[in-house]
């Protein structure tokens, strides 16, 4: 009896090794960093195929030097990186999209992942540019925490509910998703959505201009930009990323209410006033450049401006321009000038000069001291500007084609210009 009884709870825990092993086995050859083929239909796309580090490169840079590795099948964060250094970034740009990965972290880890992230030599890291939603274990890390530096918030903007917050401790994965489309942004964690907003809102812009952004005048504006990994001196581990694309919406905006300077911001002592309805530069008193910029990025789009030269009328309309420090506007300026100085022709600012200029026969069509008409179209690698309805330049210039930026007015250096502006109208394409 004894002896029986002996041999069938051997036989039943055989049966459980058995069964163990077998989930254990399961677990271990889970498929990961692949795509169903639903998924595909979906138009999903990975961004990590499990074995390299393929797509992946530094921030700012064209080969991968930054520490991380592949690790059992998933990207990691060798734990070396700093605030200044250990960015890896995509080697496409996204727009508007859906973003989802696992994440897992050490004890008392952080990391974070950006999108909209710009490159240009102006920008030592990239988080002065991109958003980011923050991964950080929270009960463990060693220092004092902002509300805003916890997990899943838009850092230094948006904080999660943290009724929805279901988080798994350190050492286990977590899967965590951004949405992006068209200016509606959602952070989801463990599938429950922890935070929504709208940028470029009012109250996004009011966020931004007066906290940790305050400083960064270009963060969070740019429509599009590479996605981005943060060591930050803590191993994490990364593995099924995938990315589906949205398609991009289209709208027709007043850019000047008649009223007030409402969407735009000025750089420099020179004067931006509005008067019986109407936009004016002037001269101030230190004669410097001066410029008027929109709050939000336009890219793509189709610009009808008027303008009138009430004095000397040596302005211009600025095209995917950035703000650097100081009164700088870096990008493609479209020439307003007085009469045989090339209005409607293309300069670079800070570069190449010249880029087109028109035909002295078209120097005739710009009417002076009454209104004229400026339309510029920017599409891809494509500006054409037209005045009074005479098409003045087409151009094709793959850097320009790379750039996006805000629209800037500009008023000249040298004292003695006023210009008026009315009826400026975008739509984006």
């Amino acid at each position: 009896m004894n002896g029986f009884m002996k041999k069938g709870r051997m036989a039943s825990l055989w049966a459980c090794c058995a069964l163990t092993c077998t989930l254990f086995s399961s677990c271990e050859t889970t498929q990961h960093n692949t795509l169903t083929e639903a998924e595909k239909a979906e138009g999903w796309q990975l961004l990590f195929d499990g074995q390299t580090m393929d797509g992946w490169r530094d921030y700012n840079g064209t080969t991968l030097t930054e520490p991380w590795h592949v690790v059992d099948g998933c990207i990691q964060a060798k734990g070396t990186g700093s605030d200044g250094s250990g960015y890896i970034v995509t080697e496409k740009q996204y727009e508007n999209f859906e973003l989802s990965w696992d994440w897992k972290l050490t004890k008392g880890g952080n990391s974070g992942m950006l999108y909209h992230v710009v490159e240009r030599p102006q920008y030592k890291v990239p988080y002065v540019t991109g958003p980011e939603y923050q991964l950080l274990d929270v009960p463990n890390f060693e220092g004092e925490l902002e509300e805003w530096q916890k997990l899943g918030v838009d850092y230094a903007m948006h904080l999660p509910d943290p009724a929805k917050m279901k988080v798994n401790p350190f050492g286990q994965w977590n899967n965590s998703k951004i949405v992006f489309d068209n200016g509606h942004v959602e952070h989801w964690l463990n599938g429950e959505k922890i935070v929504e907003f709208e940028a470029w809102t009012e109250d996004w812009h009011a966020r931004k201009n007066s906290g940790k952004w305050a400083n960064a005048p270009e963060y969070g504006l740019a429509k599009k930009g590479v996605l981005c990994l943060q060591d930050h001196g803590d191993p994490a581990s990364f593995r099924n990323i995938k990315v589906k694309e949205l398609p991009r919406k289209t709208q027709e905006v007043t850019l000047f209410n008649g009223t007030d300077l409402t969407g735009w911001e000025a750089y420099g002592t020179e004067l931006w006033y509005v008067k019986d309805g109407l936009l004016y530069c002037e001269s101030g008193p230190d004669k410097k450049y001066g410029y008027l910029a929109t709050r939000n990025y336009y890219d793509e789009y189709d610009l009808s401006v008027e303008f009138k030269q009430e004095a000397d009328g040596n302005s211009g309309v600025f095209i995917r321009s950035f703000i650097e420090e100081g009164v700088k506007v870096n990008g493609w300026q479209v020439e307003v000038a007085p009469k045989n100085h090339d209005t409607g022709g293309i300069y670079e600012s800070y570069g190449r000069g010249w880029l087109v200029q028109i035909p002295d026969e078209k120097e005739t069509i710009l009417k002076e001291g009454d209104w004229n008409t400026l339309r510029i179209k920017v599409q891809g690698n494509n500006v054409t500007t037209w005045l009074n309805g005479e098409e003045m330049v087409n151009l094709n210039d793959e850097k320009i084609g790379a750039g996006q930026g805000r629209i800037a007015l500009q008023i000249h250096d040298g004292g003695g210009i006023k210009v008026a502006w009315r009826n400026l109208q975008v739509k984006t394409l």
